[in-house]
């Protein structure tokens, strides 16, 4: 069944990554960023108009290697935000001016933004065939889930067998979830955090049970700072703009 409301694949001209190997992925440099807003002021009725001029916005973004991956509806889930855009790029400064150009759009006008940050992918400290499922082209899912996270003090000085071993029973615990995709980036300096995950699922609960799951690793006891968290449902610039308040 096909679902004609269904989120646009991400916009990008090409997926030169798809089908690489592990070792290949791991020396791309590539920026992500999550952008969250919320609705400043009221929108008139007649909206086509603004989502068509993000749509062109996106589509020349996209020539430019900008690659929007989805726009997502995180209204309800929190008080403070309606909408999320997840784009990356090959270099920040490409995702610094995307953002900026959104801005200067008649719907970015009209928002307010509540939280942005920006991470890149750097091969995983032990496992160095995790990588993130947007640097490999997955296609994206229906919903995702956002959130940084920071590790204890003492976490970079234990020892590194004893870091492997809490990462890798934590990975354990996940293998019940193979079509919850994780992102795991780096953001060291980038902003307030060390890294930013993003979980990604075509059924809602799938993340909310492996999230809960993951919460028995002894590698938690690592952990200082593990919110906000931005979860919503892909959809189609279009029905963002539609269903604003």
């Amino acid at each position: 069944m096909t679902d004609s409301n269904a989120a646009p694949e991400p916009t990008s001209a090409k997926a030169p990554n798809a089908g690489k190997k592990a070792k290949d992925l791991n020396e791309v440099i590539r920026y992500t960023l999550w952008s969250v807003f919320r609705l400043r002021d009221v929108l008139p009725d007649d909206r086509v108009g603004f989502a068509d001029e993000v749509d062109e916005l996106f589509a020349q973004l996209a020539a430019k290697d900008v690659t929007v991956r989805g726009t997502y509806d995180v209204s309800g889930l929190r008080a403070d935000a309606d909408l999320m855009i997840w784009w990356h790029a090959e270099t920040a400064d490409a995702l610094q001016e995307a953002y900026n150009l959104f801005r200067r759009t008649r719907l970015g006008r009209a928002l307010e933004p509540v939280w942005s940050n920006m991470a890149l992918h750097r091969p995983a400290e032990f496992n160095k065939s995790h990588i993130p499922a947007f640097l490999a082209d997955e296609h994206a899912r229906d919903y995702v889930s956002v959130y940084p996270f920071v590790r204890s003090y003492d976490w970079y000085l234990l020892p590194d067998e004893d870091r492997r071993r809490m990462l890798a029973d934590h990975g354990k615990l996940a293998r019940g979830y193979p079509d919850v995709r994780a992102n795991t980036v780096a953001s060291f300096s980038l902003g307030d955090y060390e890294w930013i995950l993003a979980f990604e699922a075509d059924e809602l609960h799938r993340i909310v049970d492996l999230m809960r799951l993951l919460r028995a690793s002894e590698a938690r006891l690592h952990v200082r700072t593990e919110i906000p968290f931005f979860t919503g449902r892909r959809r189609a610039m279009s029905e963002l703009v539609a269903g604003l308040a």
